[in-house]
């Protein structure tokens, strides 16, 4: 891996790159960041725990590391670390607003098995 990855623009086609954004996950997080830092961006890693073996977490940072993946969208920027990397490789970050309620979710194809509350996966 290089020291930084840098990925997507509105005009790049994010089918190629490693991890995707899709667009209404670009707009929301560009909400949730208009009241933060400038240059805060959304992190996504995975954890060890959840029901399921595996956690998804989020965290806003302004701290981008040399091995991460940047994933850059319409305004906002999304950072995956290296270890994290391997289990995302080739999902899909999106938002949904459903009458159920409105979250991130990862469209994961590395996941067999994952939660009701979709945040923790197994592999």
């Amino acid at each position: 891996m290089t020291d930084q990855q840098t990925t997507t623009t509105p005009e790049t086609n994010t089918d190629a790159l490693p991890v995707g954004l899709t667009e209404s996950a670009a707009k929301r997080i560009v909400t949730i960041i208009s009241d933060e830092p400038e240059g805060t961006m959304l992190r996504v890693s995975v954890e060890g725990g959840g029901c399921s073996g595996f956690s998804y977490k989020f965290d806003l940072t302004t701290e981008k590391k040399a091995d991460d993946l940047v994933i850059e969208r319409s305004g906002a920027t999304v950072l995956v670390d290296e270890l994290s990397l391997g289990f995302l490789d080739g999902s899909e970050i999106d938002y949904v607003d459903a009458l159920i309620g409105a979250s991130f979710q990862i469209n994961n194809p590395n996941a067999t098995a994952s939660c009701g509350c979709g945040t923790s996966f197994s592999i």
